[in-house]
């Protein structure tokens, strides 16, 4: 069943629906990392909703999971290219998050 949707934004806030996920493109923007590494970045995001996260990511083609054949076991996260083409519009939201928060006179923990 194809789903219609009044306006485009609405596509892509599917897609990015959920507390962590442009976190998560933010971090991964940086470098790839290893599912522990995330979990220290997010460390009020539970191992079960990052878990969640990553999967959904990963289902939309924006993320890819890197196994290892290590003992123990490595896995690292990373961005593909259909990933990246986010990057400009979570670049834009820290952008006008920044400027937000100085408006309000709120603090970012990230400074």
């Amino acid at each position: 069943m194809k789903k219609y949707y009044d306006c485009p934004t609405e596509a892509t806030l599917e897609v990015l629906a959920g507390k962590w996920k442009t976190i998560i493109l933010y971090y991964l923007e940086e470098s790839p990392r290893r599912f522990s590494e995330l979990e220290k970045l997010l460390e009020t995001c539970s191992e079960r909703m990052l878990a969640k996260q990553l999967t959904e990511l990963q289902q939309h083609g924006l993320i890819q999971k890197e196994m290892f054949a290590e003992m123990p076991p490595r896995s690292v996260y990373s961005l593909t290219d259909y990933g990246r083409t986010l990057l400009p519009i979570i670049d834009a939201m820290c952008a006008w998050g920044e400027t937000h928060l100085e408006r309000t006179g709120k603090i970012s923990v990230y400074n």
